[in-house]
Formats: structure tokens, sequence, C-alpha cells
């Protein structure tokens, strides 16, 4: 965490529960905590082509429903580290909670008939966000925050290993890669914590460009934005194949994965 002494900047004090390690204000005077901030568009820009994508693919509304939950999960992270406002950090950190319970409940319906809804796993996703949002807001204890979301992190890693182990294995490579960029992410998370002194002495002696560089928090919206982004795609690409779809991979400009399909023709 950032140590006490920060200037402030456009928004004022800071009011949420936590400052991380980027030194506020130091790009501009109207953002808080610059590369923690621009570094959210990973989670906004592509799902939002992806939300598109799947409405015109007439895909299932709970894909669409992934999509934008990354999207406002970006937004809402955008918004808190810009002001610092324990406002918009609720607007960062609830959409996790939400958007992780969309993800569960994509990964256990995989295997279900078009179009079904499963109502006990809707009502016990549902009255989960409930508790935790309440809880949350009376607390305000970042770490009960944390604990809830890697409780549902958790039970995706655990639903993706037995996909990959026991039902598809030719999808080991996304669904491994999907978990891999995450956990690096919450390495680089970690190290921004634990770390945040000597990443700001080091700062102070090197150039800006290499300082960036040192950004870990940033490192963590990045990675932990693509791997949520392809653990969307891994669920996507799980639910079309039991669907008799013929899902692919593609890259865009040979960078950006997108699933494309094509239902099996009927004779």
């Amino acid at each position: 965490m950032a140590p006490a002494a920060d200037r402030e900047g456009y928004w004022g004090p800071t009011t949420s529960t936590l400052d991380w390690c980027e030194e506020n204000y130091s790009v501009t005077w109207y953002i808080a905590e610059f590369w923690n901030t621009v570094s959210n568009l990973i989670m906004i820009i592509p799902p939002m082509f992806g939300a598109i994508q799947s409405v015109r693919d007439g895909l299932e509304k709970r894909y669409i429903a992934s999509y934008l939950a990354l999207t406002v999960v970006g937004m809402g992270s955008w918004c808190f580290h810009m002001t610092l406002k324990y406002e918009m950090q609720l607007l960062d950190e609830l959409p996790m909670i939400y958007s992780c319970c969309i993800f569960v409940y994509c990964m256990f319906e995989c295997f279900k008939i078009k179009n079904s809804i499963n109502y006990h796993l809707l009502f016990t996703l549902v009255l989960f966000s409930l508790i935790v949002t309440t809880v949350y807001l009376k607390v305000k204890e970042p770490i009960f925050h944390q604990v809830m979301y890697g409780m549902l992190v958790f039970t995706l890693v655990l639903r993706s290993i037995y996909i990959v182990t026991w039902v598809y294995p030719w999808l080991r490579g996304l669904g491994y890669t999907s978990l891999g960029i995450f956990l690096l992410g919450f390495l680089f998370w970690n190290v921004d914590n634990i770390f945040c002194d000597s990443l700001r002495n080091f700062r102070k002696k090197v150039p800006p460009i290499i300082g960036i560089t040192t950004q870990f928090h940033a490192w963590w919206h990045i990675l932990t934005g693509l791997g949520s982004y392809l653990h969307i795609l891994f669920s996507l690409y799980t639910r079309t194949l039991y669907l008799r779809y013929r899902p692919k991979v593609k890259f865009l400009f040979g960078i950006w994965p997108v699933i494309l399909f094509e239902p099996l023709r009927k004779h």
C-alpha cells in the first residue's frame, strides 16, 4: 500500500479505504493514479466488442452479460483509481463479485440444453452477492472483499480444471493460459503491496520510462483483464462445443484472441 504522504489533486482528499503504490497525481492533476487508471482500458474496450459480437452471433444472454460485466469492472476500476473516492471504490470492488458470479453461472451451465435456466443456482449466486454487498457496506474491510472474491475465483479454477481434465482435454491450452496469466497478475498485485516502499525509492532513481514498468498494480489490471477475457472465451468455447457448434479461436491483427464459430449444418 502507498505511504500516507501523497499530494492532492483535482479530486481532493482520498476517502477510499485503499490507496495503492502508484504515486498520487504524479502524471496529471486530474487523475490520482494515472497508470492504474489507463491500464483498465484492456477490461473496457475488448469485452465491449465481445458483447457486440455475441449479440450478432445470437449467443445466450449470459455470455453477453459476462462481457458486459467485465467492462463494468474496468469502468468502475477506472473511476476508483482516477479519484480514490470511497464511492468509486465500491464501483470497482462490488462488480468484481457480481461478474465472477456470472462467470460461475456460465461455467456450471455449460452442459445444459440451450437457453435453459438454473433457477436454484441463479438464486444462490444472487443471494451470495446480496450478502457480500450488505456485509461489505457495513464492515468496510477490504480483506473481507478479497476473501469473497478469492472464493469465487477458486470455484472457477476448480471447475475449469474439471473440464480440461475430464471433458475436453484439448482445451487445456486455453484454460491454463487464462489461469496462468491471471495468477501472474495476482503475483504482481502482491509484489506491489509488499514492496511498495522499495518500488517507490527505485522509481525516484531511474528514468520515468523505466519506473513505469514497475507499476505492478497496473500490470495486475492488464493481466487479470486479459486472463478474465480468456476465461470468457474458454467458457464460451466449452459451451459451443457442447451445443455442437464449430468454435475456433482466431487472432485479430495477429494479436488479440476472439472466438468464431458456426452451427453444424442440418442435412
